[in-house]
C-alpha cells in the first residue's frame, strides 16, 4: 500500500502539533516467509502490533512474537471479517491500520506515512490508499484501486463478508 500525500496539519493551542497513535492489526496463517519484511517495512509507524493467528503451522508466531507481545490465536473459521474483527477488537491506539503479511511499503511510501501520521487532521474517520494488486515483471503496479487502510479505532468500523471482506466506508474519508 502507497499512503496518500495529501494530510492535514493541525496545531493545538501551545502550539503542540498532534500526533495520531496507530495499531497495526494482522490476521496470519502460515506466514513465516514473509511476515518480518512486512513489519520490517512498517517499522516506526505503529505504536502497538496485533497479530492473531489463525491455525500457523510453521514459525509464524516465533516471527511475529519478535515484533509484538500481542500475538493471539483465533480458530479459523472460514471467515476472514470475523478473524479481522478480533483483531481489531485488541487495538487500543487512536487509529488501525491493517496489513496482510505479503504487503511491503517501499522506504519513499514509509515515510509519506510518518508524516501522515504527524500530519493527519484528528476528525479523519477513514484514509483510502492505493491498494496493489498486479504488477509487470519489474515489479511495478499496473492496477490498483483504494481500500480503507487507516480507520480510526472509537469509530468501530467492522469487517464484512467471509471472503472479500470489506469495511463499508464512512465519516470523514481522506483519498
Amino acid at each position: 500500500p502507497a499512503p496518500c500525500g495529501a494530510a492535514f496539519s493541525i496545531v493545538m493551542e501551545g502550539g503542540n502539533a498532534i500526533v495520531i497513535t496507530i495499531s497495526l492489526c494482522m490476521i496470519v496463517r502460515d506466514e513465516e516467509p514473509v511476515l518480518a519484511r512486512c513489519l520490517e517495512s512498517v517499522r516506526g509507524i505503529p505504536d502497538e502490533i496485533i497479530i492473531v493467528d489463525t491455525g500457523s503451522l510453521d514459525r509464524t508466531k516465533t516471527v511475529a512474537a519478535a515484533y509484538t507481545d500481542q500475538v493471539y490465536d483465533f480458530p479459523w473459521v472460514d471467515d476472514f471479517a470475523l478473524a479481522r474483527n478480533y483483531s481489531f477488537s485488541k487495538a487500543s491506539m487512536d487509529y488501525i491500520l491493517w496489513l496482510d503479511a505479503d504487503d511491503v511499503l517501499e522506504e519513499p511510501d514509509r515515510q509519506a506515512f510518518l508524516r501522515l501520521k504527524e500530519e493527519l487532521d484528528p476528525r479523519t474517520d477513514m484514509v483510502m490508499m492505493p491498494y496493489h494488486v498486479a504488477f509487470n515483471e519489474k515489479g511495478e503496479p499496473v492496477f490498483s484501486y483504494e481500500r480503507e487502510r487507516l480507520l480510526k479505532r472509537e469509530k468501530g468500523f467492522r469487517w464484512e463478508g467471509a471472503v472479500h471482506e470489506a469495511i463499508q466506508p464512512a465519516g470523514v474519508i481522506l483519498h
